[in-house]
């Protein structure tokens, strides 16, 4: 089962933090830990992206978490990060005033929560003993230098005799200014905390893509068209439709089952109808059976934990779109939540952006309504060609074409790039550049 799968971890953080969490991790079957070692933690939203291998990301502390929460919105990884609380501000304390000698009064203290300082200070019962504290996770716009700025300043003023930070950034700015400074460390148990967090968390991922999927399809008015064209143009219609879902299943690696009549049933894992709808916003196979055939179909899907509990929400799903004259497809989640109707683009082509890929860069209507589905089914997370030739089932060099067209347009941006393989040359990676629609 999934629960006994090795879950690969992206760990971001500086050299000294990476290898504590390594130490505790090497004898560890059931987690894999891979590196992506920074400098700065700055330069945590740069690697992001180089690591979409992992199942989740684990940042040594909200400080590179902080500073990655843009490209982490583009990414459908879970991340998490190392928590700076209450029991590390009281081993800190404790260290401060055993193993440095240094009273616990007059510091200025930065950290991401401080009402964790707070609690620490009400329950030693300290009070009066001029401690003043920075929350940085208060801030919307990050900046080491204000964290520095507000130490240096206390300090100039004479009101503090020593700096405790959670940064070691700032502690190297601060000590080269020649104020007394030392970091909090990081206890053991709170490393411990977040890799098992993040195990979780990578599990509950694999667990959502290892989920059991029955879909329904039926073509609309079937009986209408048989009254109307005849049993044997009935025969054949259902033909053709079974051809084109059996290329559909054996490309998803799915199972499709027809019972002879007007009714044929797929099943697969939810890891497939993930990929094959595109995030739950589209079915391009709904625009192939119309093109092909001719005709409307009504097309549900269900989730479940068991396959009979997601034979019922198939059922439930079918039920949503058989009042409609045009084509449908309607999901039920394992909530029985109802997702749908997928693909309706009437909103696409009144976009500023469907004008501007139609006018400008001068795609067709279809391409550009698809890459504006593209990028808001992967909320406009970087692509490479590969994933841009899959989604338009074309070749990477027409992909490598039309990014050609949109980048002479200034309509996507280079956003960095990315190896999914050790071995071979790094691919570049694009992103659309947003404008108001």
């Amino acid at each position: 089962s999934f629960l006994n799968l090795s879950i690969k971890i992206a760990v971001f953080g500086l050299e000294s933090s990476i290898d504590r969490i390594k130490k505790y991790a090497h004898k560890r079957s059931d987690i894999e830990i891979i590196p992506f070692i920074y400098e700065h933690a700055k330069n945590s939203k740069d690697l992001v992206l180089k690591a979409m291998g992992s199942n989740v990301f684990l940042f040594t502390g909200p400080l590179p978490f902080l500073y990655a929460q843009e490209e982490l919105k583009q990414v459908n990884i879970p991340a998490v990060y190392v928590q700076f609380d209450e029991f590390m501000v009281s081993t800190s304390f404790f260290r401060l005033k055993n193993e440095l000698n240094q009273n616990i009064q007059r510091l200025s203290i930065d950290i991401m929560n401080e009402y964790h300082i707070t609690e620490v200070l009400n329950e030693l019962e300290i009070i009066d003993r001029n401690i003043y504290t920075y929350g940085y996770g208060k801030d919307q716009h990050f900046d080491i230098e204000s964290i520095v700025d507000f130490h240096t300043q206390l300090w100039e003023e004479g009101k503090i005799d020593y700096v405790l930070t959670t940064i070691g950034e700032v502690e190297k700015s601060i000590r080269e200014k020649g104020i007394p400074c030392s970091r909090m460390k990081i206890p053991s148990r709170n490393l411990e905390r977040a890799i098992e967090e993040a195990k979780v968390n990578g599990q509950l991922k694999i667990s959502q893509s290892s989920q059991i999927v029955v879909g329904f399809i039926k073509i609309k008015n079937f009986d209408s068209i048989v009254e109307e064209k005849g049993d044997f143009f009935g025969q054949e219609l259902l033909l053709r439709l079974h051809q084109l879902l059996l290329n559909f299943g054996h490309n998803v690696f799915a199972s499709i089952i027809n019972n002879g009549s007007n009714h044929f049933y797929i099943f697969g894992t939810r890891g497939i109808l993930d990929y094959v709808t595109n995030q739950f916003q589209d079915f391009p196979l709904i625009r192939e059976i119309e093109n092909e055939l001719n005709v409307s179909i009504n097309i549900g899907f269900g989730l479940g934990l068991t396959a009979n509990q997601a034979e019922q929400h198939a059922k439930l799903a079918l039920m949503q779109g058989k009042h409609s004259e045009s084509s449908s497809c309607y999901i039920v989640n394992e909530h029985r939540k109802i997702i749908g109707p997928l693909g309706d683009r009437s909103k696409l082509v009144h976009s500023k952006l469907f004008k501007e890929l139609t006018e400008n860069v001068e795609f067709s209507n279809e391409a550009a309504a698809r890459f504006i589905e593209f990028n808001q089914i992967r909320e406009n997370a970087a692509f490479s060609a590969e994933v841009l030739a899959d989604y338009y089932s074309v070749t990477k060099r027409s992909a490598e074409r039309m990014i050609q067209k949109l980048l002479n347009h200034q309509m996507i941006k280079v956003a960095g790039e990315e190896k999914p393989y050790q071995q071979g040359r790094p691919r570049k990676l694009y992103q659309l550049i947003l404008g108001d629609e």
